[in-house]
């Protein structure tokens, strides 16, 4: 006998929600904003008609998921390269929303071919084991993880190469900032 639908969607919510959650958290400021987007997730997974024909319900969940995380960055005009540049501390330093948005009025796109420049010669300041995990990871949309596996590297090292490139990158986009801010 086949599953209803309605188990299926109850199985993969339990199967997938909490690291559903914790990625979209990772990825937005807000609690709010984090819960909104994880209902859109399952609203879209309702609306699907045949759950089977799906390859990857894993890929799919997170591919919605980031959808819906650059809906709500696209969204805000309003918000800075400060706002996106989190804490000193924070290591989720958003570039692809900056890169890969897309730019509405000339200025937007002023300011978005400035930043790819900027962060190209940014990236060339650092060291290529630094450059490499962090172009994988925030640029191809690869997981520390999987970096990790494929060098034979210890994750941690991984982690701390990409710490270290955020930071510096973090550093020279500041100024960056600070320049066009004072125009």
């Amino acid at each position: 006998m086949a599953e209803t639908p309605g188990r299926t969607i109850l199985e993969t919510v339990k199967q997938y929600g909490n690291r559903l959650s914790r990625f979209i958290r990772g990825q937005v400021k807000s609690e709010e904003d984090a819960e909104d987007i994880l209902q859109d997730v399952w609203y879209q997974l309702a609306r699907v008609v045949d759950l089977d024909g799906i390859e990857s319900v894993s890929g799919w969940l997170f591919q919605v998921a980031r959808n819906r995380i650059t809906d709500t960055y696209r969204k805000r005009k309003d918000d800075s390269l400060s706002d996106l540049m989190g804490d000193e501390d924070d290591d989720d330093f958003r570039f692809r929303e900056i890169l890969l948005a897309d730019a509405e009025t000339p200025e937007d796109q002023f300011f978005k071919d400035i930043f790819w420049e900027e962060l190209m010669k940014a990236l060339n300041e650092l060291p290529e084991n630094q450059r490499i995990v962090f172009v994988q990871n925030e640029l191809e949309d690869r997981t520390l993880q999987e970096i990790a596996d494929e060098t034979g590297e210890n994750l941690k090292t991984i982690i701390s190469r990409k710490r270290y490139a955020v930071q510096h990158l973090r550093k020279r986009l500041q100024r960056l900032y600070d320049e066009l801010d004072n125009l």
